[in-house]
């Protein structure tokens, strides 16, 4: 890829919102890509830090798993997405597993190329640490689902944030741009895939989701997050 597509990149990813051109220009001359195909690990919890992804094609998992075996998806990553960003930060080993769902091209940002940039380019390093603030707010807000929700409230809550991230909205509906089956969606809410039925069809028989040929359609995403914020109630 040429350096200016690389810099184009570097810069569209919100991470780098606000950064000097000299330090897009660095990470850009440091940054390569990397191709994957689909059910590659691009790695997993423990691994040592090498550096920053940004997805550039395709579509990424971000995961963990306990020691029994059972999985929770934490994020799906589209193009624009970075991921990585913790173990680069803090030099400690991965967090979590990262996987291609599809065939992808990730950017890799080396962390000594990062390192350099933040030691001369403070506003920089400002504006990532407000950006990890932000995350652990949400991570908090997450907890807090997780603790005070059913998983009817859970499942709501995750289908419209799948609607708004993964679909098209118009008008106050979505209707999401690729399939994700009930054991996706088991897999990110750490239940199994006949909880999630019973769940979805209690959504649809409420006419608050749809399912036409795989591809989940939110006819009111007030609706919906009326739904989830009423049973995160009932349950608190």
């Amino acid at each position: 890829m040429q350096k200016a597509k690389l810099a184009d990149a570097v810069k569209s990813c919100y991470l780098f919102a606000g950064a000097e051109r000299q330090s897009v220009e660095a990470l850009a001359d440091a940054s390569y890509v990397w191709k994957s195909s689909a059910g590659e690990t691009l790695f997993q919890t423990g691994d040592a830090a090498d550096g920053l992804r940004i997805v550039l094609s395709g579509l990424v998992r971000i995961w963990i798993a306990d020691a029994e075996g059972r999985e929770l998806t934490l994020a799906l990553l589209e193009p624009g997405d970075p991921f990585g960003e913790i173990a680069l930060l803090d030099g400690l080993p991965r967090s979590a597993n990262a996987t291609a769902i599809e065939s992808s091209e990730c950017l890799i940002l080396p962390c000594k190329a990062m390192e350099e940039v933040l030691a001369t380019d403070p506003a920089l390093g400002r504006h990532l640490i407000q950006l990890l603030c932000e995350l652990l707010r949400r991570n908090i807000v997450a907890i807090g689902g997780f603790a005070f929700s059913g998983l009817g409230g859970r499942l709501a809550l995750k289908l419209h944030e799948l609607a708004l991230s993964h679909g098209t909205v118009e008008a106050g509906s979505a209707r999401l741009n690729r399939k994700f089956s009930q054991s996706e969606l088991a897999a990110m809410l750490g239940v199994t895939r006949e909880a999630v039925n019973k769940r979805m069809t209690a959504l649809a028989h409420d006419g608050l989701v749809s399912v036409d040929a795989g591809l989940i359609t939110v006819p009111s995403l007030t609706a919906l997050a009326a739904r989830a914020n009423a049973e995160a109630r009932l349950g608190a």
